[in-house]
């Protein structure tokens, strides 16, 4: 009797989720804001205006952890969520707050910076789906910022920079802090999402793509210099 081929194992859940976005990563890596960050071409005016907006956006992003700290069904993943926001609020300000030092800004002058349509775009939609779906959604929603994160960090500490401010930036999305906290969100996405229904599951991945895109954009923003158009 002929033996039978090995099966192979379930693609996880989350695996499935970069596959159908892998083209939505694509278009991130060849964005010149990105192109530009690594090979150190990339105007220092435009990092600045995405640092900004960036630390506008977690602020928000923050939030939208707490809530998943507060709709988590184990007391383990409520601590992490928790510990999480506290994270976006005070390691990432002191990174930005470390920029606008060199910049001569201060802080409390890039906080008056006001939201683009993009960035405000992307808050409204994640606070919206915090306040209103549930925790594997949420999930779902707040992954991409993670998870592209980390991607790129990884991709980018391969050639790195010849900008020692974008070599920093680079360096921290490529760290083993980073990535460790990245990969316990990603076990709890496939966990939480284990026993869902299909149509439960799509909604995830609906969710998952549109602030994949929002990544896309956010980046794009930086790069335009997007402001409002009246």
């Amino acid at each position: 009797m002929t033996a039978s081929a090995p099966t192979a194992p379930p693609q996880t859940f989350t695996a499935n989720l970069w596959t159908i976005a892998e083209p939505i990563f694509d278009a991130i890596l060849a964005h010149p804001f990105l192109r530009g960050i690594t090979d150190g071409s990339l105007p220092e005016e435009k990092f600045r205006f995405y640092v900004q907006q960036d630390s506008l956006y977690l602020r928000e992003y923050a939030r939208c952890l707490a809530t998943a700290s507060a709709k988590a069904p184990t007391s383990r993943w409520c601590e992490m969520f928790a510990a999480h926001a506290q994270s976006a609020l005070n390691v990432e300000r002191s990174l930005h707050e470390s920029y606008f030092a060199a910049w001569g800004l201060s802080s409390d002058a890039a906080a008056q910076t006001s939201m683009t349509p993009t960035t405000l775009a992307y808050t409204s939609y994640l606070l919206r789906v915090a306040g209103t779906a549930t925790f594997e959604e949420l999930i779902g929603a707040i992954l991409p910022c993670y998870w592209i994160y980390w991607e790129v960090g990884k991709r980018l500490i391969q050639t790195g920079s010849p900008h020692a401010v974008y070599q920093r930036w680079i360096d921290a999305y490529a760290s083993e802090q980073f990535a460790s906290a990245v990969q316990r969100v990603l076990d709890v996405a496939d966990a939480s999402t284990a026993d869902l229904p299909g149509s439960r599951l799509a909604l995830i991945r609906q969710h998952y793509l549109t602030a994949s895109r929002y990544e896309w954009m956010f980046w794009d923003a930086a790069y335009r210099l997007e402001t409002w158009p009246v």
